[in-house]
């Protein structure tokens, strides 16, 4: 919860205050761990789950146009516009 939040100081401290008081929640002393464990590590945590919620590819390059056609067997389609897009892409970090 703490980290799907990306709780700041004050929710952190609402929250496992919250927890404390709670039947069957944590005790003082393991909300003050949890606490100094999320204060130092709080932008690593973070930083992972963005990075696992990623896909493994990512755009590297897009180009697009739109063509217009100017002969046609039928003159209906003449002046139809036609896009066209090439995306590359390629790993994460490479």
């Amino acid at each position: 919860s703490i980290a799907s939040a990306d709780m700041d100081l004050n929710q952190l401290e609402a929250f496992l205050t919250a927890q404390t008081k709670k039947q069957g929640g944590i005790t003082a002393d393991q909300a003050a761990v949890i606490a100094k464990f999320w204060k130092n590590h709080r932008i690593k945590i973070h930083e992972s789950l963005i990075n696992q919620s990623r896909w493994d590819n990512i755009l590297k390059n897009m180009n697009w146009r739109v063509d217009l056609k100017s002969q046609s067997r039928h003159v209906d389609q003449i002046n139809t516009p036609v896009a066209i897009v090439e995306m590359e892409l390629g790993k994460n970090g490479q």
